[in-house]
């Protein structure tokens, strides 16, 4: 992971989402709401939050996007995850360690949403409150708040700045380059001599367009490419 996009800069209709979120923290009785999404192009993590604004600061400042458990694990689940099902480890201690100062509790559950274009939501609700309590609350609103957690993915998934880096991805110059070269059948040494670079510097071009096209061979790369209108059939 590594960009987070603050949905406050996105289209009316997400600019919305924190006060929906407030609602949904008010209704249900949580001290926060908070969702989070990955874009599978560049991994990268998007959210909005109701969480105070020094937290959020502190929360990008630190890069805790790129190791929040409560993001990592969920993403990778396809049910809702309770935090006390979470490692404590290193990751764990850092971010709540520093989440405690703001006042912000471990008591949590993260929503996983799965969409259409591999992309993955999360809504995250927590509370400050005792075991027994935290279980009564959850099983009484658990199917609601799936049904919440889709809603807000959708709203977002539908803002235009998404939908286009997920239809088109950011390919560099120099990756559509060899891939056009590649469709047109050269070999990675051709495409090295004529682009006047290393056949190793080729390769990791290569690859790292395969990443951001996910593709799993060079051809199927190329096949994605010209389908998305990035390179040309010759």
């Amino acid at each position: 992971m590594t960009d987070l996009l603050d949905l406050g800069a996105l289209p009316e209709g997400a600019k919305d989402l924190t006060g929906f979120l407030n609602e949904v923290r008010e209704r249900f009785e949580f001290d926060h709401a908070a969702y989070a999404g990955m874009s599978p192009v560049g991994q990268g993590v998007h959210g909005h939050v109701t969480y105070p604004d020094a937290w959020k600061e502190h929360y990008v400042r630190q890069g805790f996007h790129r190791t929040d458990p409560t993001i990592l694990m969920a993403a990778r689940s396809i049910a809702p995850v309770d935090w006390r099902r979470l490692e404590h480890d290193e990751n764990f201690k850092a971010v709540f360690r520093d989440a405690y100062d703001f006042g912000i509790t471990d008591r949590g559950l993260t929503i996983p949403v799965r969409g259409p274009y591999g992309d993955v939501g999360m809504l995250s609700v927590t509370r400050n409150c005792g075991p027994a309590e935290w279980d009564k609350l959850v099983h009484h609103v658990i199917g609601d708040l799936q049904s919440v957690a889709v809603h807000v993915h959708d709203t977002v998934m539908r803002s235009d700045v998404l939908m286009r880096s997920l239809r088109f991805p950011a390919l560099s110059t120099r990756e559509k380059e060899i891939l056009q070269w590649i469709a047109a059948g050269k070999s990675q040494q051709d495409v090295a001599d004529i682009l006047s670079i290393s056949q190793r510097t080729v390769e990791v071009h290569l690859r790292s367009g395969r990443e951001k096209l996910y593709a799993l061979t060079t051809p199927q790369a190329v096949g994605r490419a010209i389908a998305m209108g990035l390179i040309y059939p010759l």
